[in-house]
């Protein structure tokens, strides 16, 4: 049996105090996603977690049915320059995969955790699997699997907006697929 309150103490704990639960029938995976990442994102075709690297949408869609509890991550930042985004993500993406690793430990072996953003675990990507320098690491973030973040994440009652501009607030999500 899943034992929320554990995951909601691991979250606070790992500096993550903005959660909710969701099912993983409540993810919204869609093609229009995957491409908007064919079509518009400079990652496609250069990162190792990233299309056309990653499972098909199908595939996609399989994985989130076998889960029945996701929690969702709220992390919240004001950047002062749009190039502090990479080193700010690397940080946050690790202090995450803390949290999985110890989801793991305690006996829960589904724990898998998708980034808030690209992988940027490496200064530069390898841009395949078989070349990743960190493949134990490496991990997508949600639009990667063609998940609609805006519906899900609104679904679950957080706030997510396009921003206008680095003066904004950024809401970005993590998920941690637990069981």
């Amino acid at each position: 049996m899943l034992d929320k309150q554990f995951f909601e103490t691991l979250a606070r704990n790992h500096g993550f105090p903005e959660f909710r639960w969701i099912f993983g029938k409540d993810v919204h995976v869609c093609q229009w996603v995957r491409f908007k990442c064919m079509f518009g994102c400079e990652s496609f075709g250069h990162n190792a977690c990233c299309p056309p690297a990653v499972p098909s949408v199908s595939v996609c869609r399989e994985l989130f049915a076998e889960y029945g509890h996701i929690l969702v991550l709220r992390i919240s930042q004001k950047l002062a320059e749009p190039n502090d985004r990479k080193a700010w993500s690397r940080k946050k993406n690790l202090e995450l995969l803390a949290l999985e690793r110890e989801a793991f430990l305690a006996g829960y072996h589904k724990a898998m955790l998708l980034f808030m953003d690209e992988c940027r675990l490496c200064d530069e990507c390898t841009g395949t699997r078989a070349d990743c320098r960190k493949p134990s690491m490496a991990r997508p973030c949600p639009e990667a699997l063609a998940v609609d973040v805006f519906s899900t994440v609104r679904s679950a009652g957080f706030p997510l907006e396009v921003l206008a501009g680095y003066s904004q607030e950024m809401n970005r999500y993590a998920f941690l697929l637990v069981g």
